[in-house]
């Protein structure tokens, strides 16, 4: 009996020599791919990829930025920092500085993308991000802001950001009643409120009763003739009709109706929205 626990002890101690063996020796060999991370601020980027190869690292110079502190052409900052540990092989990510800024920021506020794009260059400057903001009065493709703001000090990284104007979305209208009204008025009035010339076709049935919303039109030419702009959301025709341009005698051919046709149908229909630019096609009588 006492020899098989002699023999039982000394299997559990031979047990835990070795699990003791197998993690100094697991932990040693994971210590050996691990280095530290050395100090590179201020090294030029040869001597920082020798120390780095020395170490078993590689390095990147990704970034470079204005610095009053450390000169132009040396490491400004590093990622991980110094003294961390890190293994082998592992990618440490470099800033490069740029000295003291003295390129001043140009104003390109106002110029296009490109004309921004070819001034900041020129100055040895980089355009960095740019986003699109919808915005009325200004072209598309306009410089609205940039940042760093014109002629900034204190600048960090030699980059300036665009913001881009870009056309919104087209303006809509509420269609009013043209119905009754000449074509040359209603043509007047649509194209001082920014659509194209209607399209209009004779037809040979008599022209309905203007109703309330409809201006009062009398088929008489007056010795003037007047017309009041598309407003947005609401439109009202002038009472306007223009004077008969051609003889008694002339019959003006189907596909171009006189100025002063009655209107007696319209597309789209009174009340319907439209988008500024959209053509209106008019159903028109002698």
């Amino acid at each position: 009996m006492r020899t098989f626990l002699r023999i039982v002890w000394m299997a559990l101690v031979l047990l835990i020599v070795a699990l003791v063996s197998a993690l100094t020796t697991m932990r040693l060999a994971i210590h050996g791919r691990e280095v530290t991370v050395p100090d590179f601020q201020g090294k030029t980027p040869v001597e920082a990829r020798r120390i780095a190869e020395d170490t078993g690292l590689a390095v990147l110079i990704e970034r470079e930025y204005f610095s009053p502190l450390i000169p132009r052409g040396r490491i400004l900052s590093q990622v991980p920092a110094a003294g961390t540990v890190v293994r082998r092989g592992w990618e440490l990510r470099l800033a490069l500085s740029l000295g003291a800024q003295r390129i001043p920021i140009p104003q390109v506020i106002g110029e296009s993308e490109r004309a921004a794009t070819i001034s900041i260059q020129e100055r040895g400057l980089d355009p960095a991000s740019t986003a699109s903001l919808q915005f009325s009065g200004v072209p598309a493709g306009q410089v609205i802001a940039q940042d760093p703001p014109p002629n900034a000090t204190g600048v960090a990284a030699p980059k300036i950001n665009l913001l881009i104007a870009e056309d919104g979305p087209p303006q809509a209208f509420v269609m009013p009643s043209f119905i009754g009204q000449p074509l040359g008025s209603a043509t007047i009035t649509l194209v001082e409120a920014g659509f194209p010339a209607p399209r209009a076709t004779l037809t040979s049935y008599p022209a309905p009763a203007a109703d309330s919303a409809s201006a009062s039109i009398t088929p008489v030419a007056p010795a003037t003739s007047s017309a009041t702009p598309v407003h947005s959301e609401s439109v009202t025709a002038g009472p306007a009709t223009p004077t008969h341009a051609g003889p008694p005698s002339a019959t003006p051919a189907p596909s171009s109706p006189p100025p002063a046709a009655i209107i007696v149908s319209q597309v789209p229909a009174p009340g319907a929205k439209v988008l500024s630019g959209s053509v209106i096609n008019f159903g028109v009588r002698d």
